[in-house]
């Protein structure tokens, strides 16, 4: 490592998704290797292809506010501040110990608020002008995601929410990461986060025919890497995390789960919905990512894939894993963790760095869920079964959005930190 570069490190995980909450929730939701994915309960989904969701069932944001907040927040808002306090509480970190200027908030979501302002758009077609709920100018836009959590805590350094639809999550913790990096921050605040489960946002993917149509056995609709994958299924949720520089989290004796050394960003300029056939921008992403690291394509003992369960990405991602780590490609172990919590979109990509960081923690491989025959184009080491026990030195993160937009991430074990 350089004598110069500033390690960045996660010290603590908070993620709310279907598979559980909370980094021992998560787990063992994960452990117990079953699916949550079944028919769509916030909706009537059966004007639409698809009918089935990851849906977090159960959810009481009053566990972690007042109702009044509450109420006064969209979903994706409540998802972003539980998220948050959840990761806070993991760190073992004092915000008023912290110079608020000194802390960034970096969140993304690929929707927003898009379902509440569906739930306004109704009322006010069938109620009229004074059905507006004033706090649809304030809830809605993608960045309420970051501000509120800053005003929560009053952390006054840099603050966004990006949008770069299903590689969000891991864009705002890679450039949360460059900012402590940088020193323009210590410590930052950042993840992934949508609730995009209501109606319109849910039937514009199953117009476009993206979903899965396995509708009578919900549980094994999403097959990564599998021959019969036949889309992605829609989550919801959201996954932040505590970063901060080494000597901060040294210095307060906090836990460390990972360093998060590398970060590759770029963009197929190809299409809008599909990768590039060839998958040789999102290849280059994962070089840049690696080389950022500073780290070579044989460090990598595990990848953990976007595996959204589609057709065209599983065997593009095969592909560009393959082209980015050569002749090592065949002795890492890919997994795909989407059958656990859905594909939700934003939040995808935190959710699996959370997931990585508790490879790096435990030493265990979580299994790709109802993968039983790799299709074609599909011919990596694919984690299946009880999962697998393994200690990697380092882990390549995915992920993949419209537009083609890359977004890689590189993370090391605490015990590999100079």
């Amino acid at each position: 490592m350089s004598a110069k570069r500033r390690s960045v490190v996660i010290t603590g995980i908070g993620p709310v998704t279907a598979c559980g909450a909370g980094a021992d929730g998560l787990l063992a939701g994960l452990r117990a290797r079953r699916s949550p994915v079944a028919e769509v309960t916030h909706f009537d989904p059966s004007p639409f292809r698809s009918h089935m969701a990851a849906e977090i069932a159960g959810f009481d944001p009053t566990v972690y506010m007042d109702a009044k907040q509450a109420r006064r927040i969209d979903r994706f808002v409540q998802f972003s501040l539980c998220g948050t306090k959840l990761a806070i509480q993991d760190a073992g970190l004092d915000t008023t110990s912290l110079d608020p200027a000194r802390v960034a908030v970096q969140m993304g979501s690929a929707m927003g608020g898009l379902a509440y302002a569906e739930t306004q758009l109704r009322d006010f077609i069938t109620g009229g002008a004074k059905h507006i709920d004033p706090r649809i100018a304030t809830t809605t836009f993608a960045g309420a995601a970051s501000c509120f959590v800053a005003i929560e805590y009053g952390f006054t350094g840099p603050n966004t929410t990006n949008a770069m639809s299903c590689a969000a999550g891991t864009i705002a913790v890679g450039e949360a990461a460059r900012l402590i990096r940088e020193g323009v921050v210590d410590v930052a605040i950042a993840g992934g986060v949508d609730a995009p489960l209501a109606p319109v946002c849910y039937g514009a993917f199953a117009t476009m025919r993206a979903m899965s149509q396995r509708n009578d056995d919900p549980a094994r609709a999403c097959r990564p890497f599998d021959k019969d994958r036949d889309g992605f299924v829609m989550g919801e949720g959201s996954c932040a995390f505590v970063l901060e520089s080494a000597e901060s989290a040294r210095a307060r004796g906090a836990k460390i789960y990972a360093e998060l050394r590398g970060y590759g960003i770029n963009n197929d300029a190809y299409h809008m919905a599909a990768p590039r056939p060839d998958g040789s921008r999102a290849a280059d992403c994962m070089r840049a990512a690696i080389a950022s690291a500073e780290l070579s394509s044989t460090d990598i003992g595990h990848v953990n894939a976007h595996a959204s369960s589609t057709p065209l990405n599983d065997a593009t991602e095969s592909k560009a894993i393959r082209m980015a780590l050569g002749a090592h490609a065949d002795k890492v172990p890919v997994t795909g963790t989407k059958s656990y919590h859905g594909h939700a979109l934003g939040a995808s990509g935190a959710i699996e760095i959370g997931i990585s960081c508790l490879t790096l923690r435990d030493g265990w491989i979580p299994p790709t869920l109802n993968l039983e025959t790799p299709g074609e184009g599909c011919d990596l080491d694919y984690v299946t079964g009880a999962g697998r026990d393994a200690k990697p030195k380092a882990i390549v993160s995915n992920s993949f959005g419209f537009g083609g937009i890359n977004a890689v991430v590189v993370m090391t074990a605490a015990s590999e930190i100079g």
